[in-house]
């Protein structure tokens, strides 16, 4: 799921598969998982939302209430913690800072566990440093237009396809926090169990569960400091200084699936497709020519999909595969000329369905 932890995990605290992308290398995923207790602070839901959310007794709330007051104390609240992600004998942690003044939002996540990383997000911007590399990596990360967007509009889904009931209260990470199971309508998606802090309703802990309720992925809070004196200004300042480090641009086309000869002969139930990008990537393909990569996202407001699709290399491209790490499955095959990734936080079979409705137009 991709809105209740910081946005800027798309790996820096967790396990990723594998797996061949446009880099060349490993996907970037933008899920629930590591992604998600802050992720509901992308700021751009409307107040109105949720100050009825608010109003509203616990054991009352709609799926959509609950998603909404989430997301909106992580707007109004600044905070300091330590963020625990564990999949299945894999454990990382990470520290991260918050601000949002209510238009502005900035976070910065230093990794704890592993190699060295901090990134640093306002807004859309984001940068990586990576120290032992001595390189900083500097990108756009849209909101891709699912959550908290979807809750507003006509598009909106979500009730279609989750439920949500109230299940007990715990204490976590010193706070008071209402559990909250997100559950879904079919076998397509992953249900979710959330611990949302009683007085302001930020996410505090988040697990994905699999099939009978089984814990795929946790990710928590160990510790947590609500309206901590976090500084902007000391942020900014922090993720304009690349002094002794080789900035990396990466830059990717805005498309469409269609633009590209691409499109799925039946679509997979409540997933709309939320963006597309090219990357043009040297020496791919039988020829070692370069050719253009795609991705193509998937959204049904909490769970997200992505396509990539590359020219087929017999050297970079074993056999068809799937693979699971945590919530994240995948699963890999040839389409023709190509190899297509498909990557995400949902049970396999609905990656096959994807991988299977994938065709070549042109």
């Amino acid at each position: 799921m991709t809105f209740v932890l910081p946005l800027l995990f798309h790996g820096d605290a967790r396990p990723v598969l594998h797996s061949r992308c446009l880099h060349g290398s490993r996907p970037a995923i933008r899920r629930w998982g590591a992604a998600a207790l802050v992720a509901l602070a992308s700021g751009l839901m409307s107040p109105v939302h949720a100050q009825s959310a608010q109003q509203t007794p616990a054991n009352a709330r709609s799926v959509n209430e609950w998603l909404t007051r989430m997301h909106e104390a992580s707007r109004q609240r600044s905070y300091i913690g330590t963020l625990v992600v564990s999949a299945g004998s894999s454990m990382s942690a990470s520290k991260i800072w918050h601000v949002c003044d209510g238009s502005q939002q900035m976070e910065r996540v230093d990794t704890l566990t592993g190699a060295p990383r901090t990134t640093i997000r306002r807004n859309k911007d984001v940068i990586t440093f990576v120290p032992d590399a001595k390189t900083a990596i500097v990108e756009k990360r849209e909101s891709l237009g699912m959550f908290p967007e979807l809750l507003r509009t006509p598009t909106n889904v979500i009730p279609q396809f989750y439920s949500a009931q109230e299940v007990g209260v715990q204490r976590i990470a010193g706070h008071v926090a209402d559990m909250v199971e997100i559950l879904p309508r079919d076998d397509l998606r992953f249900g979710y169990r959330i611990w949302s802090e009683r007085q302001t309703g930020l996410v505090v802990k988040l697990q994905t569960l699999g099939e009978r309720g089984t814990v795929l992925e946790q990710v928590a809070f160990s510790e947590l400091q609500l309206d901590a004196p976090v500084s902007m200004e000391k942020l900014t300042k922090l993720m304009k200084d690349t002094r002794g480090y080789e900035v990396h641009k990466p830059l990717l086309k805005k498309t469409t699936a269609e633009a590209e000869g691409w499109r799925l002969k039946e679509p997979v139930p409540g997933f709309t497709p939320m963006s597309c990008h090219t990357r043009d990537t040297p020496g791919a393909g039988a020829q070692g020519s370069s050719a253009s990569s795609m991705q193509w996202v998937f959204s049904d407001g909490l769970a997200s999909v992505s396509l990539f699709v590359e020219p087929f290399d017999l050297q970079r491209h074993g056999q068809e595969s799937t693979a699971e790490v945590g919530a994240t499955h995948s699963v890999n095959r040839r389409v023709g000329d190509y190899w297509l990734t498909v990557i995400g936080e949902v049970p396999t079979p609905t990656l096959r369905r994807f991988a299977s409705a994938l065709e070549r137009t042109r």
